[in-house]
């Protein structure tokens, strides 16, 4: 299979890493080469691919330990001394973990720090080297503006994906996304692949976020019940797919990796 570059974008606590992590971990399973990169500046995306470690240095703390340039402005003649190997971690079978991180407190722009990042990672040939089957970039949701849009932005992703629930905020969250990448679809830029359900117990939960996916002329992909297993399963610092492989939940987060990749591969014919 080709590379397949998706970017997942929700609103803030929707559930969007702990999606994003186990659709990793199901693909992992199933053999394909995964990389799992998280554009958040809590730099937790990926925690649960590396047992609840948070050792783990992001690419801004490297950029922010040279001290002898600004970590917004990297450019391709920046001389560092940290290397790929410095930026990321390899998890659950074999998932290559990176993370973006953030600005310090107060200071900065978080989404010139996603830029900042995804370039040094570019840079310093995580692709080339790790040769992923499929790269997953796990991107904050709650404001879409210019940083916030890089994973989308040619080169980077090929398709979008949105984390949803059927709360209002988190469809208001959904509406926004969908609209920039409907902005950006005449530059090259990344295609809405669809919806992930992460359900919350809404009234009539599932028929609004279908009837949301249809007004924005999209489909729900996949979706993922509510339960406690999730929480068991980060008590333990791993995914639900490796902490409880043969729970129901697991089946979903499997079968919506696999819906993922299939959909994926329908829009790039």
């Amino acid at each position: 299979m080709n590379m397949l570059k998706i970017a997942v974008y929700g609103k803030g606590g929707i559930g969007k890493s702990t999606t994003v992590s186990n659709m990793a971990a199901a693909m992992a399973d199933k053999g394909l080469r995964v990389m799992q990169i998280g554009c958040d500046p809590k730099a937790d995306s990926t925690i649960l691919l590396r047992d609840g470690k948070d050792e783990m240095k992001t690419v801004l703390d490297l950029v922010r330990e040279e001290g002898d340039h600004d970590q917004f402005t990297l450019d391709e003649e920046d001389q560092d001394s940290f290397t790929l190997d410095d930026m990321v971690r390899v998890g659950y079978k074999g998932i290559v973990c990176s993370e973006a991180g953030g600005p310090t407190p107060g200071l900065g722009c978080a989404g010139r720090g996603i830029i900042a990042a995804l370039t040094k990672l570019d840079e310093k040939g995580a692709y080339e080297k790790y040769k992923p089957d499929v790269v997953l970039y796990d991107v904050l949701g709650d404001v879409v503006c210019g940083g916030f849009t890089m994973p989308m932005r040619p080169g980077y992703a090929d398709y979008v994906l949105v984390v949803t629930s059927g709360e209002n905020m988190s469809i208001y969250a959904a509406a926004n996304i969908s609209m920039a990448v409907e902005q950006f679809k005449n530059r090259g830029y990344a295609k809405f692949a669809g919806l992930i359900l992460n359900r919350r117990k809404v009234k009539n939960e599932d028929e609004k976020v279908a009837e949301f996916a249809e007004d924005i002329h999209s489909k729900v992909v996949g979706s993922i019940d509510r339960s406690d297993l999730i929480q068991s399963a980060e008590e333990l610092g791993k995914t639900v797919v490796e902490a409880f492989p043969d729970s129901d939940l697991s089946d979903q987060y499997r079968q919506l990796a696999d819906s993922v990749v299939a959909e994926c591969e329908v829009l790039s014919c």
